[in-house]
């Protein structure tokens, strides 16, 4: 009996640790956010608008690349390489479920038609970076967090390592979904210049502003509008028509490439690389080069490395980027939502299924891929982030490219801030599920 009644102690003392484990790093994250809405509230405008755009440039630039560089290149090897393959695979694998889950969204609650896309969008790619690496900070605080003496480094290496994937993706895929329908363009001397109907980068929303620092978010869309537009369709000149003067494309006969290749080609020409390789990235591959040659790594890390005053100064940088994220959060969420013509059935529906549909779905993924043996055996971080990446809201850098297109950058604005308020429930929620989950096999 007694025995018994110590059992029941024990597992009840268990459970109210793993509550605390969960919780108290997300208070903590809320807390910093709710400092960063007081500091940048529009009625105290203790801190203005432009120190948070200079903070967010500051973050992209410098703060993450050294967070990376310090913890991805210490913790890659060859070896982990190759062991930790299921990491970018199941970003695609939750973007995939989030763009079927988006899918649905559309059906059922049928936004207007120039938004089908974007709802399968904000529906399928998550937030893959700051927001975790937030988090792993916030839990891996202090020496008794439940993932041990390596928790912040192990955890930002796999957040980092999946992060060139979610970049890749949204550069790709995603800056080709979100090309605006023609209707929202005004063509001015007879094709030649196409300017975008309403632009005004004083008053956009530090949200959509806060991922791609000094772009220039207007030429890309004409650009991307001309070369779409101006090349004429091969398949539509007839054979002595009008268009078959000298130097259309059917007076070249054999030599005109096919359409196909036109397309993939035109498609290459105006996806942005500039943008792909921007400083976390350049880190991230810095990182794998220095970090998987055993000789350069024995200068650059360790303790009696040769080099390790240099990434000592990093890692004073890296430390600020946890509070600087959840600032510039808060600072973001007290501009309050813009207009959206979204519909309110849309927005609640894309929510539901983003925030507390898709972390369902993980839970299956991640437990079917344990049971496969996909996964490192008895490493919990490993598992903790595999399933944020079904848990965070829709990536903040889809804002930014939603404005760099000119489509929907109201409506994604909007839904961003809704997400990022249900998500401190959402994530306390699930958070405390999978702690539960994972800590009860430690």
């Amino acid at each position: 009996m007694e025995s018994l009644f110590s059992l029941q102690q024990s597992n009840e003392h268990s459970t109210k640790q793993d509550l605390v484990y969960s919780v108290v790093p997300l208070l903590k994250l809320i807390c910093l956010t709710v400092i960063g809405l007081i500091l940048g509230h529009p009625r105290t405008q203790l801190v203005p608008r432009a120190t948070f755009k200079l903070l967010s440039k500051l973050v992209f630039a410098l703060f993450l690349p050294c967070l990376i560089f310090i913890h991805l290149g210490e913790t890659v090897t060859l070896r982990n390489f190759v062991r930790w393959w299921f990491v970018p695979v199941n970003v695609i694998l939750s973007t995939v479920i989030g763009a079927l889950l988006g899918l649905l969204v559309a059906k059922v609650c049928k936004p207007p038609p120039e938004y089908i896309r974007f709802t399968v969008v904000m529906t399928a790619f998550g937030n893959t970076g700051n927001l975790h690496l937030a988090i792993i900070g916030s839990v891996c605080h202090g020496a008794h967090n439940p993932f041990g003496p390596s928790c912040q480094k192990t955890g930002t290496a796999y957040v980092s390592f999946a992060q060139w994937v979610a970049v890749l993706l949204l550069y790709t895929l995603v800056y080709h979904m979100m090309e605006p329908p023609f209707e929202r363009y005004e063509v001015v001397d007879d094709g030649i210049e196409i300017q975008e109907l309403s632009t005004n980068d004083l008053n956009m929303p530090l949200l959509l502003d806060a991922d791609l620092p000094g772009m220039d978010k207007t030429s890309s869309i004409a650009r991307s509008s001309i070369s779409r537009n101006s090349v004429p369709e091969p398949d539509l000149l007839e054979e002595g028509g009008s268009g078959a003067g000298q130097g259309s494309p059917l007076s070249l006969g054999c030599l005109t490439e096919p359409q196909m290749v036109r397309k993939i080609r035109i498609v290459a020409e105006e996806t942005p690389v500039s943008h792909i390789f921007q400083p976390p990235i350049f880190a991230t591959i810095l990182a794998f080069v220095v970090g998987m040659v055993p000789p350069i790594k024995s200068v650059v890390y360790g303790n009696d490395a040769p080099l390790s005053f240099i990434t000592d100064s990093l890692e004073i940088l890296a430390g600020a980027m946890v509070p600087s994220v959840m600032l510039i959060l808060g600072g973001m969420l007290a501009e309050g939502p813009n207009e959206s013509r979204l519909g309110i059935r849309t927005t609640i529906g894309i929510i539901v299924a983003r925030l507390l549909i898709l972390p369902l779905a993980g839970l299956g993924v991640v437990s079917l891929a344990d049971r496969l043996k996909f996964l490192i055996a008895g490493d919990q971080m490993y598992r903790f982030v595999l399933l944020l990446q079904y848990t965070t809201p829709s990536a903040i850098l889809l804002g930014a490219i939603a404005s760099l297109r000119g489509y929907a950058a109201s409506e994604a604005s909007a839904l961003l801030f809704w997400q990022h308020i249900f998500a401190v429930f959402s994530l306390t929620i699930y958070v405390i599920i999978y702690f539960k989950m994972l800590l009860s096999y430690v």
